[in-house]
């Protein structure tokens, strides 16, 4: 790999297209992550959605097993657990064990969202009094503790055990789309993984905040800013822009509240919204090879991001396998 350059990962959603199962997705999502383990990405991370007709991703330490059993060289983790959502000692449990069968490969990835709307977050949660994320950050420190990184002289730690006798511990990464996220990981000192692809802005204030609050720690002397974008590359412009009009047709969807299957993309160049979605604000990169390395140069000399993580939404799976092929040669990784 080009010794200027950050390493390249994967963050992959199980997105379903129109017609397809969710078995399909899921076996997508296997098959991508096999293709770009022999490529030389770094970490293939999956999310936590719930209850969402177009995302097949819903348990992340189950899909997490079954890729890192399916994959040799890749880190495997979660973008991410979202922690409100589940007992601390549950998720503890959950990752010990996959450290266990896959040590040294195990990114346990963090978020405090629900990942989710309000009423399925309810149904998760048990309780109305959960609803909030006040607790995040001890909560975040208890998890922690049981894997082996104790911060404060009392936790969970003193009562309850992850698993009997650990011999290493997964990776853990504080996520986040806000400052306040990017606070926290700098105070404790944590790698910090930004939304980029969420389109939300912010993204250069957000690693200069976590820079500023930086704090050296027991896994880190110095900041690691990893920052996700959202990327389609194909062999021409043309077939690039092509291939990315599914994608701003589900944008359009999203923001106005609706969640659809990806439509082929002959379909998405006919659909009456178009236009529209075309006029909407977006970070996304799609374009030729070079086009989108310029695009991921650029976004790591304004952040100065440490590793980059790519999330690539395409009505087929081989024009995503095929950009990933593209994005790795033009990068310039180190295949295994």
């Amino acid at each position: 790999m080009t010794d200027s350059r950050p390493p390249l990962s994967v963050l992959d959603l199980s997105i379903l297209s129109r017609g397809r199962t969710s078995a399909e997705a899921l076996a997508e999502t296997t098959a991508l992550a096999q293709h770009v383990d022999r490529l030389g990405y770094r970490r293939f991370w999956v999310a936590e959605h719930h209850n969402m007709t177009t995302v097949a991703s819903t348990s992340p330490p189950v899909l997490i097993a079954h890729l890192a059993a399916r994959t040799e060289h890749l880190r495997v983790g979660s973008g991410g657990v979202m922690l409100p959502n589940h007992p601390t000692l549950v998720v503890a449990e959950q990752f010990a064990v996959l450290e266990a069968l896959h040590p040294g490969r195990i990114d346990l990835g963090i978020g405090r969202a629900p990942g989710t709307g309000r009423a399925t977050a309810l149904a998760l949660r048990r309780s109305p009094d959960a609803l909030g994320a006040e607790d995040f950050p001890r909560h975040l420190v208890d998890l922690m503790g049981m894997l082996g990184d104790r911060r404060s002289d009392h936790g969970m730690w003193e009562r309850f055990r992850a698993t009997p006798v650990a011999t290493s511990s997964p990776e853990i990464w504080l996520l986040g789309s806000s400052d306040y996220s990017a606070q926290l990981a700098g105070i404790l000192g944590l790698p910090f993984a930004f939304a980029h692809h969420f389109d939300m802005g912010g993204t250069v204030e957000a690693a200069h905040l976590y820079r500023s609050r930086f704090e050296p720690s027991p896994v880190l002397d110095e900041p690691h800013l990893l920052v996700t974008a959202s990327v389609i590359t194909a062999d021409t412009d043309d077939e690039a822009q092509r291939q990315g009009l599914p994608g701003r047709i589900g944008l359009l969807a999203r923001r106005t509240g609706r969640f659809e299957p990806l439509m082929p993309p002959e379909e998405a160049n006919e659909h009456p919204d178009l236009a529209a979605a075309m006029q909407l604000r977006t970070d996304r990169l799609v374009g030729d090879p070079a086009t989108v390395v310029a695009g991921l140069e650029d976004l790591v000399a304004s952040t100065g991001a440490n590793e980059l993580m790519i999330s690539t939404s395409t009505y087929g799976l081989d024009a995503r396998l095929r950009s990933f092929e593209l994005l790795a040669e033009a990068w310039g990784l180190d295949a295994p």
